[in-house]
């Protein structure tokens, strides 16, 4: 019996980082494919919310009400959110209804036996027929948690990385006037993709941050296009990067950051050119890139 399954932030002492570090698309995958495992199919018997307001994008009473008596269908990613497919046959919905999670900075989603102590700054619970509990803890309240009721369910912000087309890929940059680093960063193009994973796809397309998206050639977009695909499906194979506090739902580490070529390996050697590896600030984020072999 798991006692804990925790999908949580600790420290990992691999590498030094400066501030926090906020889950990006192949950790919340990892994260939202381990708390499916864990609870898909369960019915929620109550629900519980904190009385701090940060986190709660809806209102509790409106939590509590759609949740209780709700089973889990799925648990699943969409861009950097996690998000609960709800089955309420007995209210005859039309729409989809779900429970969205945003883990903000230090967000923690928990599953627990039941006597298993509250941690601090735990900002809700869900208890399942199971006996086992859902838990959000959050101590910076940056996440968020809310109702979402539509037609076609939550679709997030922007186009999704891992399916979109290399056509849409392309009309996205386009005319850009924006450094090709801070476009991808942009979640209501390309949702999902963080400081991580565009400093990772520019090195391996061989483009330096600075260029403006709009100056790409088709060829480089294309290189761009593969180079991101591929670097976030090796990264949520590996379980994401653990650079900041990100454990799995195991309470295990990643090991995507031991691939990474130029993420936090400021003044190291390239592991191409061996040229150090530079750092700079773009679009308010630190941004690693080789000038050698970036252009």
């Amino acid at each position: 019996m798991i006692l804990q399954s925790s999908i949580h932030w600790t420290r990992f002492p691999a590498r030094a980082h400066n501030g926090m570090h906020m889950p990006e698309l192949p950790e919340v995958e990892t994260v939202a494919n381990g708390v499916h495992a864990r609870i898909a199919g369960e019915r929620i018997v109550s629900a519980w919310f904190s009385e701090k307001k940060e986190p709660m994008k809806s209102p509790p009473a409106l939590m509590v009400q759609t949740l209780e008596g709700a089973r889990v269908k799925q648990v699943r990613r969409v861009g950097k959110h996690i998000v609960f497919d709800l089955d309420r046959p007995a209210k005859n919905e039309i729409t989809a209804v779900q429970w969205i999670v945003h883990l903000g900075m230090s967000g923690r989603l928990l599953v627990n036996a039941p006597d298993v102590e509250l941690a601090p700054h735990t900002h809700a619970v869900l208890r399942l027929d199971s006996g086992r509990e859902v838990r959000f803890v959050d101590p910076r309240r940056f996440g968020r948690l809310s109702i979402e009721r539509s037609a076609t369910g939550f679709t997030g912000p922007g186009s999704e990385p891992l399916t979109i087309t290399f056509a849409d890929f392309a009309d996205l940059f386009r005319k850009r006037n924006t450094p090709i680093k801070a476009a991808l960063l942009d979640q209501s193009s390309l949702h999902g993709v963080g400081n991580i994973y565009a400093d990772e796809a520019l090195f391996r397309a061989g483009i330096r941050p600075r260029r403006k998206a709009g100056s790409l050639t088709q060829v480089e977009l294309q290189r761009l296009h593969k180079s991101l695909q591929k670097v976030l499906k090796e990264a949520i194979k590996l379980g994401g990067s653990s650079v900041s506090d990100y454990v799995d739902a195991d309470g295990a580490a990643g090991f995507f950051q031991l691939k990474h070529r130029v993420y936090q390996r400021t003044g190291e050697p390239c592991l191409v050119c061996n040229t150090p590896i530079r750092r700079i600030a773009l679009a308010g984020r630190s941004t690693h890139y080789c000038s050698k072999c970036q252009n």
